[in-house]
Parts: C-alpha cells; structure tokens; sequence
C-alpha cells in the first residue's frame, strides 16, 4: 500500500500541500482532480522524492529510498527520457535497470500507437513524445505508476482507445494515479476521484454512481462551481465597452 501521512509542501513560505492524508492499496484506477494550481503535480513529486516535504510517504510500510523506488513509475509531459536516444535504446536501457520490466508490454503499446523503434525522440511530435512517456511508465514492472496529465496533445480517438487498452492490461498489483483535466472523459475509467483544492483534499470519491450523479456533477458541487460567472463576466465587458 501506498501511504500518505500529513503530507505538507510550501514554496517560499506558501503552503502549495496542507496535511494530505491519503492511502492508495493496489489493483486501484484513481483520478486525481483539481484546478490549475490545486497541488496536483507537486502530490506526485514529493511522492516520488523529487521535492523535500513535511509528513510521510511510505511503501507497505517503508519510506521511499533507492531500496523500493522501483516500485514506482512517473509518466509526465514535461518529459524525463532521453532525446537523442531511440525507443530501441530507451528499452534496453529500461530492461538493463529494471528486473520487472514488461517487455510484452512495451512492444504492444508501441505497435498500438504506431511508433518507431529506431528514430531518436526528439523528431516525435509532441503527443508521440507524451505517448512514449506512458508507455515507459506503464512496462517499467511498477506497482504504483503515477501519469500526470499524460495525454496532452494527443486527439479524442487515441485517447478514448487508449483508456480502454489501459483497463485491459493492468495486472491486479498495480495501481494508476492519474492527474488530468479530462474529467468526463476519465469518468468511467477511474474507479476513485481524489479532488484536491487549494493544496488540500476537498474530496476522496468512490461511490458518486450510487448516489444518481455523474463524476462532473461531484466535482461542481465540490468546487462550488457558478455556472452564472460567465453571463456576469461578460455583462461587464460589454458594459465597459460601451461607455
């Protein structure tokens, strides 16, 4: 189990994370939801041990450390392969470091999505570099993979198609947390919305079906959402415009 344990993070002296306490067994599919600036990403930092923070991340029980980091794999379209290498030598160099690496795996990700084996990546366009970004992710052979916005600049087709090849693969030890904004679209993929506001958990959701909503009713009710700030916006545009 991955175990979060009053989790704090500040920038500067503002707190970007406030006291999150969060626990994730295996074999779960969870979106991790929030507006621009929620925390999102830095959640999935301090996790890995990018980022120095307050409180505890443990692994059954143990701290991250180099002894079980491997249990743990970070897809991000900021990127973290690299870019003169090819996807050839990116696996050898993946199967060369990690024992679990699903090679299967990564052979029929890159055939679904079309990739070449043998061209450095950086003539990939964008969302074939966000493409093989998750594909190294998901065969590392890690419990917990951790994808933040991973499906930046790719189209609704792969997309859609891909969430469903996703479902069909996962093994029962291993654990996605997904961070986007694609709420409606991840919807009926995820089986758990974490929705963060502000730095801080404002909602862990499993059951939102039960209840006669839909995941994006949740989310608006959380957020408070106002569906009138538009029409308010504008009718003082325009009023500005016109004197």
């Amino acid at each position: 189990m991955l175990q979060l344990e009053k989790l704090t993070k500040s920038y500067y002296g503002k707190r970007a994370l406030q006291d999150i306490s969060l626990s994730f067994p295996r074999g779960e599919i969870v979106g991790l939801f929030g507006e621009n600036g929620a925390g999102k990403t830095t959640l999935m930092k301090c996790i890995l041990g990018l980022l120095r923070f307050e409180g505890s991340v443990t692994l059954d029980g143990a701290p991250v450390s180099r002894k079980n980091i491997a249990l743990l794999s970070f897809g991000t379209s900021e990127h973290s392969f690299f870019p003169n290498l090819s996807a050839q030598a990116h696996r050898d160099f993946y199967r060369a470091h990690f024992p679990r690496f699903l090679d299967a795996r990564f052979t029929s990700l890159m055939d679904f999505f079309s990739l070449p084996m043998h061209r450095p990546l950086r003539t990939f366009s964008t969302g074939q570099k966000n493409q093989f970004e998750v594909i190294l992710a998901l065969s590392q052979g890690a419990d917990y993979i951790l994808l933040d916005e991973p499906f930046a600049g790719n189209d609704i087709f792969n997309r859609e198609d891909f969430y469903k090849v996703l479902a069909g693969i996962l093994e029962p030890r291993e654990t996605i947390l997904l961070s986007t904004h694609l709420i409606e679209e991840v919807a009926g993929f995820v089986g758990r919305a974490v929705l963060l506001h502000k730095g801080c958990v404002a909602g862990d959701l499993s059951d939102w079906e039960d209840e006669g909503k839909s995941l994006m009713d949740v989310v608006r009710e959380t957020y408070r959402y106002r569906p009138d700030r538009v029409g308010k916006a504008l009718d003082a545009l325009v009023g500005e415009e016109s004197k």
